[in-house]
């Protein structure tokens, strides 16, 4: 039986299988509709039947499933309601108190029902149960309300089962819903294992490598993960599905590569005496030893006839833009154009003002490779352009007479086209998707060289997990003249008179000529805030008690207040966020540049690209409410002109909370890859594989990229030797099925983050 035949099964709809009711419940409740989709549909954890579960670690508003003891319960009719309530106290035996579970015993909770016949009837002193629901605060105390439970002394799927046997089966516990329970999940999957075909599933595992690794057969794997008789039965299924994840992960990173290396580009090779020559001589400093290495790398794959697909990751401030650029002009040596597409239009003007002043008299207007090594155009192209200018600019770049193009989102419109684009720039690569990506690709003659830069540092794992189709550079040294960052968390609930101290440091370094950078998380008082596109907000846990109802500083309010505020008398203070009009935002950040402005109070508009040399000192006001990541690029915006930088992390948060966590680590370092391990630890997988951004679930199920790098690593090597003999994978059918089925349109995205 062939692959497509035997892939039927997992293809076939459940109804099939489980009968009509069961396959509509799934469908409504957990958008499952096929086998397939069901077998995969894996535990998210197991329970021991003769363990009852902490009820002190219970999370709030949470939904839960847990396994206690039946300590009372008692039935009273309401007084302002029609029907009964009864009230059912649990304990898990732990001797500790739950804390604010308002019943005053140790580690015990109560569980109400109204109109509670069988809870009543059945939940008897002693009697030990699953109980499944949302745990919720009433009165001061934690409780759960009509949760659905199930008794565990005696199991109605296996009758007749040694009651030892019966004590050491786990339970699986089910990622659930408000409305269908774990154990309903696993009721209908006991179906499904009992009627599905499961031995004419294919394996997306090669042999050699099921016989390498030890791996259970793919039909018993299930069996074992869904129903396991011991710990050791889902361990070894859930160590197959975690390296089958893997492979099928690495490999169609792997196939992508090798497509893309099969395309045929238009080789820009360098010029014996061109524009990067002359660049080069005038060049006022000396590339750094990376900035020089990576440079000679970009050189050599942009010479090839296949395309550059490079991806650019430095710390902030690390000179990636001339590293960049230098690409670029390399490209207009060899009459191309080079497109470099920014995520905002303040970044954008940036890049624009800043090449332009990088090259000097190199920059003028100029046909494209027409007039000798000193004719490049730099043209900006953003949405918020006057018509003429945008007209100009489009013209510009369809003629040829642009060599490199600057812009935003603009440069992806229908009415963008380019003489002969040759390379595509893209900064901050996280703040586009695939379709973004894939039309300025489509707007090239031949497939274009890429280069994608981060400044955000990307542990090895997330590179060999997200951006496995793209190859590496790393900067990690700063270049001459950008002296250290000194970083202090400012915590107020502890020191309150610091809040004042803030303002007179703020005036010690203009009195000293130096420039300062406020940071706010929101422009005014009706708007949740202003963060980037892409960056993990804190969650409601991060924000529990009184901090989630603080009023969080604005940039219209911190204006307001600073232009009142004794120590900063006389001092031009101007606002810059999102909502200004781009002709003011232009020219607040030019009157800044030219230390005109001596205070910016800001949104994260200027987290990345902003390069104002006089700037020595940020002050980030309610800084728990941003990521690490953001943190850590937003200080990279001072001491960028061989003045010592200072950034104060200043919260309203006493001292242990968790979201101080991420300032202390800030604080504590100015290593981006430390503090991108330290990210990743608090934040889901999902968030860095793009997932989150769509609203959807994290793309991984049984992989962790921290916790599993061995695996990701044997996988990538099994990937790359399985494509690179076999590309179009026509001799691995089913581990090509497995790569349609997993990247489906929705998973699709984080392999084309860059």
């Amino acid at each position: 039986m062939n692959a497509e035949l035997d892939n039927a099964e997992a293809g076939l709809g459940l109804e099939r299988r489980i009968g009509k009711r069961s396959a509509a419940v799934i469908e409504k409740h957990l958008g499952i509709t096929t086998v397939g989709g069901l077998l995969n549909y894996f535990p998210r954890r197991y329970m021991d039947r003769g363990e009852l579960t902490p009820i002190s670690e219970v999370p709030l508003d949470e939904d839960v499933t847990l396994i206690a003891r039946v300590v009372s319960s008692s039935t009273r009719f309401m007084k302002t309601r029609r029907g009964s309530l009864t009230d059912v106290v649990i304990t898990d035996d732990a001797g500790a108190a739950a804390p604010g579970t308002g019943t005053g015993r140790p580690g015990t909770l109560k569980v109400s029902f109204f109109n509670g016949h069988r809870a009543k009837a059945e939940l008897q002193p002693g009697r030990r149960a699953l109980f499944s629901g949302k745990i919720t605060r009433y009165g001061g105390a934690l409780g759960l309300t009509n949760p659905d439970f199930q008794l565990l002394d005696e199991d109605p799927d296996t009758p007749g089962m040694d009651p030892e046997a019966l004590a050491a089966m786990p339970i699986p516990v089910y990622p659930a819903t408000a409305k269908l329970t774990s154990w309903s999940i696993q009721k209908v999957v006991a179906t499904l294992l009992e009627t599905a075909d499961l031995d004419a599933l294919p394996d997306p595992l090669p042999a050699q490598i099921t016989a390498r690794e030890k791996f259970v057969p793919v039909a018993d794997a299930y069996r074992l993960i869904h129903a396991p008789h011991g710990p050791a039965d889902w361990q070894r299924a859930r160590d197959r599905f975690r390296y089958q994840e893997a492979l099928v992960l690495q490999a169609a990173l792997a196939r992508r590569r090798a497509q893309l290396a099969a395309e045929e580009a238009t080789a820009r090779r360098p010029a014996a005496e061109g524009l990067l020559t002359a660049f080069d001589r005038q060049l006022p400093f000396t590339l750094t030893a990376g900035q020089a290495a990576v440079g000679k790398t970009l050189a050599a794959e942009l010479g090839q006839d296949s395309p550059m697909n490079r991806l650019l990751q430095g710390e902030v401030g690390s000179g990636k833009t001339v590293v960049a650029l230098r690409a670029m002009l390399q490209v207009v040596d060899a009459g191309g154009q080079a497109a470099l597409l920014a995520p905002t239009e303040v970044l954008a003007a940036q890049h624009f003002e800043s090449i332009r002043r990088t090259l000097g008299p190199l920059s003028r207007d100029g046909m494209l490779g027409g007039f000798g090594p000193d004719a490049v155009q730099v043209t900006l192209l953003t949405g918020s352009m006057p018509t003429a200018a945008r007209k100009q600019a489009m013209l510009d770049a369809a003629s040829g007479t642009a060599g490199i193009v600057i812009g935003t989102h603009a440069l992806l419109s229908d009415n963008v086209s380019f003489y002969d684009l040759g390379l595509i720039v893209v900064d901050e690569q996280h703040r586009f998707g695939v379709e973004q990506r894939d039309v300025l690709r489509s707007k090239a003659r031949k497939p274009p060289h890429l280069l994608v830069m981060t400044a955000t540092p990307i542990p090895r794992t997330v590179a060999m997990t997200v951006f496995g189709d793209l190859e590496t550079s790393v900067l990690d040294e700063l270049p001459a003249g950008r002296a250290p960052i000194t970083t202090h968390v400012v915590g107020l609930a502890e020191h309150p008179a610091w809040a004042t101290r803030i303002w007179s440091r703020a005036r010690e370094e203009i009195d000293a000529g130096h420039q300062v950078y406020i940071v706010c998380p929101k422009i005014g008082s009706d708007d949740d805030g202003d963060f980037s596109p892409g960056e993990a907000e804190p969650t409601a846990a991060d924000l529990d008690g009184d901090s989630a109802a603080r009023e969080l500083a604005s940039v219209t309010a911190v204006v307001e207040q600073l232009r009142d505020e004794p120590a900063l008398a006389g001092v031009p203070v101007a606002p810059l966020h999102g909502r200004l009009d781009p002709a003011l935002k232009s020219e607040t950040m030019a009157s800044f540049t030219a230390n005109q402005t001596k205070l910016l109070v800001s949104t994260t508009v200027i987290e990345v690209g902003v390069d104002v040399h006089n700037a020595t000192l940020m002050v980030i006001l309610d800084a728990d409410r941003f990521g690490i990541s953001q943190l850590h690029q937003l200080r990279g915006r001072v001491g960028r002109g061989g003045l010592p930088g200072t950034c104060l992390l200043v919260t309203a948060l006493e001292p242990g909370h968790p979201s101080r966590r991420r300032l202390d680590a800030v604080a504590a370092t100015t290593d981006g890859f430390a503090l991108s391990q330290e990210d990743l630890k608090l934040r889901r997988e999902g968030d860095i594989l793009g997932a989150s951004q769509s609203g959807g679930r994290s793309t991984l199920k049984l992989l962790r990229v921290l916790e599993h790098e061995d695996v990701i690593a044997r996988a990538r090597q099994d990937a790359w030797q399985i494509v690179g003999g076999d590309p179009s994978l026509g001799a691995h059918p089913a581990l090509a099925a497995s790569i349609d089925e997993y990247l489906n349109p929705e998973k699709e995205a984080f392999l084309e983050r860059g």
